[in-house]
C-alpha cells in the first residue's frame, strides 16, 4: 500500500512549482487545474485546483480555514540539511524550527531532525531526516 495524497490549492501550477523545487520531484501531468508530483517514477503528490469540480464534484469548501486543519503533509527526506535550505530559498513560512524528535536526552522515538512548515495555502509540512539519523 502506498499513500497518494491529493490537496486542493488556489494556484495548481505555483504550488507544483514550490513543491518540485522544496522535494525535488517532477511534473507528471501539469496545467492549471491538476497536477501528479514523482520521483523516480513514483507518484508522492496530488494537488487539485479548489475551483474545479471534473467529474467528482468539488474537493471541500476554499472558505474554510485553515487548509487541513489537523493534517500534516510528512516527507521523510535523505537530503534534510539541502531541504531545509530549499525551504529558505522559497520563504516558506516556518513554524517550528529544526529539531530533534524526541528531544536530546529523551529515550525512544525516532531519533531524527525535523523541520515544521507551511506550503503556499497554509497546509502543515513536515520534513524530517531518516529515523536514527540523528542518534544521540
Amino acid at each position: 500500500m502506498r499513500s497518494q495524497p491529493l490537496i486542493a490549492v488556489q494556484d495548481v501550477e505555483a504550488s507544483s512549482r514550490w513543491y518540485q523545487h522544496l522535494l525535488r520531484l517532477q511534473s507528471d501531468h501539469g496545467g492549471k487545474e491538476y497536477e501528479r508530483l514523482s520521483r523516480d517514477g513514483e507518484l508522492i503528490m496530488q494537488l487539485h485546483a479548489w475551483t474545479v469540480e471534473h467529474h467528482h464534484g468539488p474537493i471541500g469548501d476554499p472558505n474554510a480555514r485553515p487548509y487541513g486543519n489537523g493534517v500534516l503533509l510528512w516527507f521523510e527526506v535523505a537530503d534534510f540539511d539541502d531541504a531545509v535550505r530549499r525551504a529558505g530559498e522559497l520563504s516558506a513560512e516556518i513554524v517550528m524550527p529544526v529539531h530533534r524528535n524526541p528531544p536530546v536526552g529523551e529515550p525512544g522515538g525516532p531519533a531524527h531532525r525535523e523541520i515544521w512548515l507551511r506550503d503556499l495555502d497554509g497546509y502543515g509540512i513536515v520534513l524530517a531526516s531518516p529515523d536514527g539519523e540523528a542518534a544521540e
